[in-house]
């Protein structure tokens, strides 16, 4: 049973996203539009996807837009546009930008203030509450004490999990210095995360033992979830519109069950073995504890995570009364015992272990590119894409 208490807010970059999202138990989702979005890079929707959108969500699901970048003044008229026509269709506008914030209370529009007005005290957030916003999302540079003592005065929403920026709450200008892609219009070429090296005036280069020396740890709250519930935190928020539908499901569900009830030791080791399973840099407990050390800096550049799914074909048929299908397989093989994921639009994500195969109704051990399979399956759509879930150990 949920536990009502708390909200667990995910990501949705896409529709398979936001299905996975819901399926997995979120109780409140955020996405951005193709403009005005900090994550500029996914894929993001349209104005007329919303109609889509509540009829998933239905009531129960909250919907929470992203309009958090910093806006020009030729921009304006542009934004009241937007929020002319998304009024009514979402629950909260997630924005900071004071231009942003006047028109939601023109427009009589609910509002949450971005992380990136880089909430930090008391004072500021009921600033902000006094402006008329209903939630405030908090600087991530602050600890539990901190954050008790502002959730006093407003409603709290923090990040439990995900990536985090060098520059923590935002405001950085490498991305803009090098390749003139601004990370405060959500276009961030993260050069963060590259691995660099040192050179003198002479040109002499210095190898160093870690050098990706500004790139974080992905934030993750799960082994101290219970010191967080009593930090008087309204809402728990994933970071994560860039990743996938897989990502969502296994992060959900992780920290739904950590919501819902105490984990034991047990199952704390066994919630943080399936968040390796999916996209991370290695984990860090953020500002949450303490003030991070060189221990939460990362030793990759791209991903930590001890699987990966590898794309092998698309539904091609599904027989709900029977739960069977076809998958044409267009790329590598796919044997008995292999893990499959199965990721769409409408479907979101389903998982499965294949325990038979067969071609043209005879029963094989495995099939390869070129053929296509007959397979149980839960319900799904055609066209969905079907990853096999490989191990990197």
């Amino acid at each position: 049973m949920k536990n009502n208490k708390f909200e667990l807010l995910a990501p949705a970059g896409d529709f398979s996203m936001l299905v996975a999202a819901i399926k997995a138990g979120a109780d409140a989702v955020y996405f951005g539009l193709k403009e005005f979005s900090m994550r500029d890079n996914a894929k993001n929707f349209n104005i007329e996807d919303l109609t889509e959108i509540n009829k998933i969500c239905g009531k129960k699901i909250k919907k929470y837009l992203t309009l958090n970048v910093i806006i020009y003044e030729e921009e304006i008229k542009k934004v009241e546009e937007i929020l002319k026509k998304i009024k009514g269709k979402v629950d909260a506008i997630i924005c900071w930008d004071l231009s942003v914030i006047n028109l939601c209370r023109k427009l009589k529009i609910p509002f949450h203030i971005s992380t990136q007005a880089s909430i930090s005290n008391s004072e500021s957030a009921k600033f902000y509450k006094k402006l008329g916003a209903e939630r405030v999302v908090l600087a991530r540079e602050l600890n539990l004490d901190q954050i008790k003592k502002i959730s006093k005065f407003v409603s709290v929403e923090c990040f439990i999990h995900g990536a985090m920026c060098v520059a923590v709450s935002g405001r950085c200008f490498m991305s803009q210095e090098l390749f003139k892609r601004s990370a405060n219009r959500g276009m961030c070429t993260q050069v963060c995360r590259r691995s660099y090296t040192l050179k003198d005036d002479e040109g002499r280069e210095l190898k160093i033992n870690r050098n990706t020396v500004m790139s974080a740890k992905d934030l993750c709250t799960l082994p101290f979830i219970e010191t967080l519930k009593d930090a008087g935190i309204i809402s728990f928020k994933i970071e994560g519109r860039n990743r996938d539908a897989r990502y969502v499901d296994t992060v959900v569900r992780i920290y739904r069950k950590a919501l819902d009830k105490k984990l034991n030791k047990e199952e704390i080791a066994d919630g943080l073995k399936e968040l390796e399973k999916v996209y991370n840099r290695g984990f860090s407990s953020g500002f949450y504890l303490g003030v991070p050390t060189n221990d939460d800096f990362s030793e990759v550049e791209n991903s930590s995570a001890t699987t990966k799914k590898q794309f092998v074909g698309k539904v091609t048929h599904y027989y709900p009364k029977s739960q069977v299908g076809t998958i044409f397989i267009s790329t590598g093989e796919i044997k008995i015992g292999d893990e499959l994921n199965i990721i769409g639009q409408v479907t979101g994500i389903e998982k499965i272990k294949i325990e038979r195969i067969e071609i043209n109704k005879k029963s094989v051990k495995k099939a390869v590119k070129g053929e296509e399979i007959g397979i149980k399956l839960p319900k799904v759509k055609v066209n969905d894409e079907v990853y096999i879930i490989k191990s990197l150990n």
